[in-house]
């Protein structure tokens, strides 16, 4: 009967300490960081000025388009353009990818070094949390001004 006691105490205690020991659950905001984080802020500008020149060339080669005269002509056009266009469009979505990647990286970065200085267990996005948890978004974006 002791050791029945005593393996309840300790059993007790180990919860108890486990308990003490838990930092918990962190979640941010990812929109809310992204719309306030200079640095994606300026990628999201170059990406969208990459697509805008994809689009003015457009305009430009339909603009030369409508000026051949005849069917040759215009289906080697059209040929060259869908190749050209083709190339522009894997280098911009290569671009983006990066560079996503890149914001990512930097706010996953400082999101680790906000859940190491709160003692945090794990970070969520915040369409992950139905109930609790510690909202570290505004920390995460004070990282990121620092960190630049």
């Amino acid at each position: 009967m002791n050791k029945l006691k005593l393996g309840l105490v300790v059993m007790t205690m180990a919860a108890m300490a486990g308990i003490v020991n838990a930092g918990g659950v962190g979640y941010i905001d990812y929109v809310k960081v992204i719309d306030n984080y200079d640095y994606a802020k300026q990628v999201t500008k170059e990406v969208d000025a990459k697509g805008l020149e994809m689009q003015q060339y457009l305009v430009d080669k339909e603009k030369e388009y409508k000026s051949l005269d005849t069917p040759l002509k215009k289906q080697s056009f059209e040929d060259r353009v869908s190749q050209e266009f083709k190339a522009k469009e894997s280098a911009y979505i290569a671009l983006k990818e990066k560079r996503e990647q890149e914001v990512y990286n930097k706010i996953r970065e400082a999101a680790k070094a906000v859940m190491v200085e709160q003692k945090l267990d794990a970070i969520m996005d915040v369409r992950g949390v139905f109930v609790g948890g510690v909202d570290i978004t505004q920390s995460v974006i004070s990282k990121l001004k620092i960190m630049k």
